[in-house]
């Protein structure tokens, strides 16, 4: 990884660390720490990045309308594929959710892995936040990882990791969280790719259009 977006990937996991109090903020922080050169060196194209910022936005806009404060979901969508976590009061409206977050167009699946609980803590929140911005930075460090193509997400000390990688690149991403302290669990919810479409996605990488 070169050294500009070394500290692009940085400066975006150590922003994690202050989400909790900038709900509602994200387009700014991610615009301040250089979104173009993330999505310069996604695999995904520069098309299905700003879809699946949509693709979040409107997710979560259909969760408010249709269960306003009775729930806290984060809705996470990598290639299309989403990622719901967060806490419902109760298990009837923990399934609702794929049928309203599956209203929004062109999403391929949904992972529902929202927990019948009570909304979570502040405190909750900013250590889910710290442990993401801690695997991020061991993802930079690890020579094995290419911390750019690894979504992280945290609810609960569990992590969740999302991207278009080949298995191994899967595997060691994997360990590195694992390892990570105050990780209780990893789930994958990986797209994986061989060998040589990875080989042929990372060609494209800096040539797409910020």
């Amino acid at each position: 990884m070169n050294n500009g977006l070394r500290s692009t990937v940085l400066a975006l996991a150590l922003a994690a660390v202050a989400a909790p109090a900038l709900q509602g903020c994200f387009p700014v922080v991610a615009t301040g720490v250089g979104t173009g050169a993330l999505m310069a060196a996604d695999r995904r194209s520069s098309g299905a990045y700003v879809e699946d910022e949509g693709i979040e936005w409107k997710a979560a806009a259909q969760i408010k309308e249709k269960l306003g404060d009775a729930v806290h979901i984060n809705v996470t969508s990598y290639n299309r594929n989403v990622l719901l976590t967060g806490e419902a009061p109760d298990a009837g409206i923990q399934a609702q959710l794929p049928g309203i977050v599956g209203a929004v167009p062109n999403i391929r699946g949904i992972t529902n892995d929202v927990q019948v609980a009570g909304h979570s803590s502040l405190t909750s929140r900013s250590n889910d936040a710290l442990i993401t911005s801690k695997i991020k930075a061991r993802m930079i460090d690890d020579d094995r990882v290419q911390a750019h193509l690894i979504k992280v997400v945290t609810e609960a000390s569990t992590v969740y990791l999302m991207g278009l990688v080949t298995q191994t690149e899967a595997n060691d991403a994997t360990q590195v969280a694992r390892t990570t302290s105050g990780v209780k669990k990893v789930v994958r919810v990986f797209e994986y790719i061989d060998a040589a479409e990875a080989r042929r996605l990372d060609a494209n990488i800096g040539t797409k259009e910020r």
